[in-house]
Order: C-alpha cells, then sequence, then structure tokens
C-alpha cells in the first residue's frame, strides 16, 4: 500500500516560536479556539462536539490525515461525542504558525 501524501521536506522551513501580539492576532482569525497553558506548554484548543461515538471517530482519523499530511500532529481527546484538539509546536517551545495553519484546516473539515 503506497504511503498517504506528505507536505515537501520541512526541514527547509524551520520552525520559529511566534510573538504573543501574531498569536493574539492568529487567534482571532479562528472562532472557538482558545489559549491553553503557558510558557513552553502553551498551545491552543478547540472542543468538537458530534451527535455519536462514530462521527467522533470519523472526525479523529480526519485529522489525523491532515495531521500526517502536514506533519504536525495534535493532542487528541476523544470522548463520546466530543473530541478536544489542541496544537502546540514542541520545538519552538510555544506556538508557531504550524499550529494555527492545522487548526484552520481542521475547522474546514466541518465548514
Amino acid at each position: 500500500m503506497p504511503s498517504m501524501p506528505k507536505k515537501a521536506d520541512r526541514a527547509r522551513e524551520p520552525r520559529r516560536a511566534l510573538s504573543a501580539t501574531e498569536v493574539v492576532t492568529r487567534l482571532a482569525s479562528l472562532p472557538g479556539w482558545h489559549l491553553t497553558g503557558d510558557g513552553p506548554d502553551v498551545g491552543i484548543e478547540k472542543t468538537f462536539t458530534f451527535a455519536s461515538y462514530h462521527e467522533v471517530i470519523a472526525f479523529v482519523n480526519a485529522v489525523a490525515f491532515i495531521a500526517h499530511a502536514q506533519d504536525h500532529h495534535p493532542d487528541l481527546s476523544v470522548h463520546y461525542g466530543r473530541c478536544v484538539v489542541r496544537y502546540s509546536t514542541h520545538d519552538v517551545q510555544g506556538l508557531s504558525m504550524a499550529d494555527f495553519a492545522c487548526a484552520a484546516r481542521v475547522d474546514a473539515l466541518l465548514a
């Protein structure tokens, strides 16, 4: 079975931590997402609700596809009827553009 497509080699695109101003600006464009944690544990998080468990799992699988393609993997908390998605960039100990780009892609799944 062929592997799923991935974004171009990320080694050519070093990630950097966004400034507080950049974080606030980008967060304003993502309804329902909020800051969580602080310092090196800062992240953005959103809870998605669904009518059934199989809808949650279908959503999780779609998020996994995005994560693989973008080479940026969120923390997921899976429950009956809801899934909490949390992005952060551990290698910059903060938030990067990758977090906000992936959050927007996840939102687009349900648009």
